[in-house]
């Protein structure tokens, strides 16, 4: 590899659970299975030399990834580790970037053959937090703000960062919760520009980032959201979307909505058609514009029912898992049309490209 006269550091990202379908495996140490010593030793001692010796320049995304999965040699990237794996391939792509004298994202679109102009996504801020992320009774893990009336980027941001805060002092009128900020990010199947998701973060809130109030149920955190829009002057400008990470609560073929509560009764778990009509309930009564995971991963039958329904966004995640073949049957069902795409879920470049 040619020598480049900087220094491209990479930083692979992580998720707070395993999906049963994803293509990867990442390689922890000792510090529970977030540390990351084990994969920076695999880096230096066994990728680094022979990626050297390899001769392959930066620019050769294709031929060097494929050289990573060989040197690795196992289905699922389990030897070497994905963190490490993928830590190398984003630092050949960063480097391959500055070689050509471009922007990042100019250079990944190169790769994946887009062509200009760029255009930044709609960001969606993660405000309510429930699901096995929060000690709330909320079974839907995450509720979002999608700004998507707004005419550029900055003023997505101004108009989600002021419904936010207006949503804190809605809530912390009621339950006494504060809250602060990060990103991740939607890519759909059939609207490439996808979107960013901005999840805020501080204390007394879920590990996913956003408040963690005490609410009864979907319907209460619904109203806080609409509340606060409505408050902060943006009613028809900011939508809300859904990350209901269904497979969490899915027991013996039905969704237990109480599922954090040891005494679940099973004679009030409801079928994926229940579970459908809930979410049209809602569609119709909220400014809702997508729902990721609303089905257990293996829920076929219930996904392809729901999204000839529903006549918004339905995003796979779990169901996905940036997995090509997951992916294709998705699309043969129509179980979905949209995806999470996330390269940690597969390890490289170019295969999340490929996906």
């Amino acid at each position: 590899m040619k020598p480049l006269s900087s220094v491209m550091a990479t930083r692979v990202p992580t998720s707070a659970k395993v999906r049963v379908y994803s293509l990867c495996r990442s390689c922890s140490s000792h510090v529970g299975i977030k540390g990351v010593s084990k994969a920076v030793g695999n880096v230096n001692d066994t990728i680094a030399p022979a990626l050297i010796d390899s001769g392959l320049k930066v620019t050769q995304q294709k031929e060097i990834d494929d050289f990573l999965i060989k040197l690795d040699g196992t289905p699922n990237k389990g030897r070497l580790g994905a963190n490490a794996i993928l830590g190398v391939s984003i630092a050949v792509a960063d480097a391959a970037a500055a070689e050509k004298g471009v922007p990042l994202y100019q250079h990944l679109a190169d790769l994946a053959g887009v062509k200009p102009p760029y255009v930044l996504p709609t960001p969606a801020l993660n405000v309510i937090n429930g699901g096995s992320h929060a000690g709330n009774k909320l079974a839907f893990q995450e509720f979002m703000l999608l700004p998507t009336g707004a005419s550029s980027f900055t003023e997505a941001i101004k108009i989600g960062t002021e419904t936010y805060h207006t949503l804190k002092k809605v809530i912390s009128a009621k339950y006494g919760i504060d809250g602060g900020l990060h990103v991740r990010i939607y890519t759909a199947l059939h609207f490439p520009l996808g979107f960013i998701r901005l999840n805020l973060i501080a204390v007394n809130v879920g590990d996913e980032g956003g408040f963690a109030p005490n609410v009864s149920g979907a319907e209460e955190s619904l109203d806080l959201l609409t509340e606060a829009i409505k408050k902060a002057g943006y009613e028809g400008k900011i939508k809300i979307a859904l990350d209901v990470a269904s497979s969490e609560f899915y027991k013996d073929g039905k969704y237990d909505l109480d599922f954090k509560n040891p005494n679940s009764d099973p004679t009030k778990w409801i079928s994926g058609v229940e579970l459908a009509d809930l979410y049209i309930s809602y569609i119709k009564k909220y400014p809702i514009v997508s729902i990721e995971d609303p089905f257990d991963q293996d829920d076929w039958e219930a996904w392809s029912h729901f999204t000839s329904k529903a006549g918004i966004q339905i995003v796979g995640d779990d169901l996905t898992v940036t997995n090509p073949l997951r992916i294709k049957t998705a699309i043969e069902k129509k179980a979905c049309n949209g995806l999470l795409l996330k390269v940690n879920q597969i390890g490289t470049i170019s295969e999340s490209i490929q996906a």
